[in-house]
């Protein structure tokens, strides 16, 4: 049919393997953190938050991977570079709902697609963003 597509989902095993290794990482760095993993609809795929975590952690790891799924950009810099000098973006992003700047949040792409998306909080937000870019390597071929 043309009026209808097929989307690739990331699977519970892909989520499972991207927090384990999420985890490596954020015990390497001596950091404990909350790690949400969301299908290509930002819903809720898989959860995991590591013993002393703080418990805001909880819903801010859930909101950057909600805004990395929802745009297909990561959270963090490419952010500040998206709206540099557009007052209208600068202003307004922080407003949206489901939206942080915050580094921490990837999208999870395959074959130009977005799949899913992690999310990290728990540490500083370069902290999270390398625990983040380890879940997300974890899922590469």
């Amino acid at each position: 049919m043309t009026w209808t597509r097929n989307l690739p989902t990331l699977t519970a095993d892909g989520a499972q393997r991207a927090i384990a290794a999420g985890f490596a990482q954020a015990t390497a760095d001596d950091v404990n953190v909350s790690i949400a993993v969301l299908d290509p609809a930002a819903r809720l795929l898989a959860f995991a938050r590591m013993d002393g975590a703080p418990h805001i952690s909880i819903a801010t790891s859930i909101k950057k991977a909600q805004t990395a799924v929802g745009f297909g950009v990561p959270t963090g810099q490419a952010w500040l570079d998206i709206a540099a000098g557009d007052p209208i973006l600068e202003g307004g992003i922080a407003h949206l709902p489901d939206f942080i700047l915050l580094g921490g949040g990837v999208p999870i792409y395959v074959d130009g697609q977005v799949v899913g998306a992690v999310g990290v909080s728990g540490g500083h937000y370069a902290q999270d963003a390398r625990v983040a870019a380890a879940a997300l390597k974890a899922l590469e071929p």
